[in-house]
């Protein structure tokens, strides 16, 4: 039965998400020792790409400074099969990433790099135009081959991006979109995922969007491209979701219970639990228990989620 459906892979975002939005005063409750078990039932459950960790300064996100994140990598140890996933923004992220061990010999950790196909938002996001991202990237990408770290790209913004203070929203050029992409895989990342990181695309968008970035580009690749759906509506992103599986996207980003969002101020997640679902009913197989999966999310809503007020604004 399993090989008669296509194989998909979700990504679940829950702690790297959530924790770079949890202030220092909710530590206590996001500690270390809860980390670690989540990411230990969600690796049970089936979900073995899991974003960890992102090595962004603890004055943006206490939850990621080093003595949390060396915590949470002693109480979680060993996680056989499991590809954790750290981010790296800069190359001081970069530098942190090998002080806290994460590369081949340590945890292995695959390194995920990021930058956003519109200007304005990754000045606000990344502080620095895009061109100086990319420069800075390649230099890092290029060491992290020669360390044979393993690489993931991400674009946010892919969808479409609404300016502070604008009522249009800005497009990513698709011949700019798709030459992101090529960079990514010319400096050897393994998968590329594209964000639609305020959710500001409905259906057709993200349709349009994908099939210019899908037209023309051989089945190997497109089987390396990943959606990463954010949006204030969790029903809207599986919406979108739906169209991106139909369009041969055979990768998903999600969180328990949709949490989530990008610091820049960015809407929340699909949600693992509905996901799964849906995709069983669009042909799907995960390899994920469901009712792991769903007793998993109910468990982090009453252990994490109802001790921590979500962020204002």
């Amino acid at each position: 039965m399993q090989g008669k459906r296509d194989r998909v892979v979700i990504t679940d975002v829950t702690l790297r998400e959530y924790g770079q939005n949890v202030p220092s005063q909710y530590l206590p409750v996001f500690n270390p020792s809860l980390r670690a078990s989540v990411t230990q039932r969600l690796i049970q459950a089936g979900l073995t790409d899991i974003e960890l960790f992102s090595c962004v300064h603890p004055r943006v996100a206490p939850a990621m400074g080093r003595e949390e994140i060396e915590k949470t990598l002693q109480a979680l140890g060993e996680a056989p099969g499991a590809n954790l996933i750290t981010l790296v923004p800069n190359r001081a992220g970069y530098e942190n990433f090998h002080a806290l061990n994460l590369g081949p010999g340590g945890h292995n950790h695959t390194m995920g790099v990021f930058f956003s196909a519109i200007e304005a938002h990754n000045l606000l996001n990344l502080g620095r135009p895009i061109k100086k991202t990319l420069d800075e990237y390649q230099a890092i990408l290029t060491d992290a081959a020669s360390r044979k770290i393993r690489v993931v790209g991400y674009i946010s913004a892919a969808f479409g991006y609404l300016d502070r203070g604008k009522r249009d929203i800005l497009v990513a050029d698709p011949a700019a979109l798709n030459d992101y992409i090529d960079l990514y895989f010319t400096l050897g990342a393994e998968v590329v995922t594209l964000s639609d990181v305020q959710g500001v695309a409905e259906e057709k968008e993200t349709a349009r969007v994908l099939e210019a970035v899908l037209k023309g580009r051989k089945g190997g690749e497109i089987e390396k491209l990943a959606y990463h759906p954010h949006h204030i509506s969790g029903e809207m992103a599986l919406d979108n979701t739906a169209v991106a599986y139909g369009m041969g996207i055979r990768r998903f980003d999600a969180s328990l219970g949709g949490t989530g969002g990008c610091v820049t101020g960015a809407p929340g997640n699909q949600p693992t639990e509905r996901l799964l679902p849906l995709l069983l009913g669009l042909g799907a197989w995960t390899g994920v228990d469901e009712k792991k999966v769903s007793s998993l999310a109910e468990w982090v809503q009453k252990a994490l989620y109802s001790r921590i007020p979500p962020p204002s604004g």
